[in-house]
């Protein structure tokens, strides 16, 4: 027979410093504890409701690494269908939890559950009886703000990326995979690795960041990077997009290769320029505020 467990249940969008506090505290709970971390994709709002889904801080991939980097020993993923989300309280716990065997389940205060989230934790402890513990965590706070997702998503989209460390004690991370663009950096001087943005991503506001950016095949160590967010709207771009120039290299051949990029400080809003100079003015200009502002970061 399988060995009892510790369970921890969430969105876990993020993995925030809340999140990280929530697993630390699960692992202490229990004399060598295996623990398993039960989460859902897509966002159970995506299917609840579509129109009031939040944008997602990361993919499931990278939400899978940082679980496992916050001490966790399995990630289950609950494919949240209209089927699970029909799913009453008791139903959940038969075909999600009680498979798990845990011997304790550790959860946030405000932690709801089963068809229109009719149950709590008290409910969860009274299906649970005497097979396993419910224990209840309150929420970590900054000192006056509690570390939410949702309080991360603001930060990200108006580009208060020093706001997204205090929250989750982590640089914003934006991945996909590099498409070919209109080749206009290049012909400027300044190649960019082009990444489209996704729907249902959390992605900031337009403008020019510095940051990096790294493979995700971990091949190389990350690039420090000028990353522009929008349309390109000095040659009439219309498509959004992520764009990163790695400072000082022309020569990284990335097309087709999944990379991260990392948000690290805003530095202005997007601006139509006068023509191609004033534009090549203005980049060498954010190149080197890039570089002074990442020595060191």
């Amino acid at each position: 027979m399988s060995p009892r467990t510790v369970v921890v249940i969430g969105n876990f969008d993020g993995v925030h410093r809340g999140h990280v506090e929530l697993l630390r505290h699960a692992k202490a709970s229990e004399p060598d504890p295996r623990l398993v971390a039960v989460t859902f994709w897509p966002h159970p709002m995506s299917v609840v409701r579509p129109d009031q889904a939040p944008p997602l801080l990361c993919t499931l991939e990278h939400r899978r690494e940082l679980l496992l980097e916050g001490g966790v020993d399995e990630v289950v993923v609950v494919d949240f269908t209209p089927e699970v989300a029909s799913w009453s309280p008791a139903e959940f716990v038969d075909r999600v939890l009680r498979p798990l065997r845990p011997a304790r389940i550790v959860v946030g205060e405000n932690f709801r559950f089963g068809f229109r989230a009719a149950g709590d934790v008290h409910t969860l402890a009274e299906l649970g009886g005497d097979e396993f513990v419910v224990e209840p965590l309150g929420l970590v706070t900054d000192g006056t703000t509690p570390s939410s997702s949702t309080l991360i998503r603001h930060a990200v989209l108006d580009g208060d990326f020093g706001r997204v460390r205090e929250l989750s004690d982590q640089v914003f991370r934006f991945t996909g995979v590099v498409v070919k663009g209109d080749q206009r950096g290049r012909e400027l001087g300044f190649p960019t690795a082009n990444v489209p943005v996704q729907p249902g991503f959390a992605v900031p506001a337009d403008g020019v960041y510095a940051g990096w950016v790294r493979r995700l095949d971990g091949r190389e160590p990350r690039w420090p990077a000028a990353i522009s967010v929008g349309t390109n709207p000095t040659f009439g771009g219309v498509e959004r997009r992520v764009e990163a120039y790695v400072l000082d290299r022309d020569d990284l051949e990335l097309y087709g290769v999944e990379i991260a990029i990392e948000f690290y400080a805003r530095l202005r809003g997007q601006v139509k320029y006068r023509g191609r100079a004033a534009l090549i003015e203005q980049m060498q200009h954010d190149v080197e505020q890039v570089r002074h502002i990442l020595h060191g970061a």
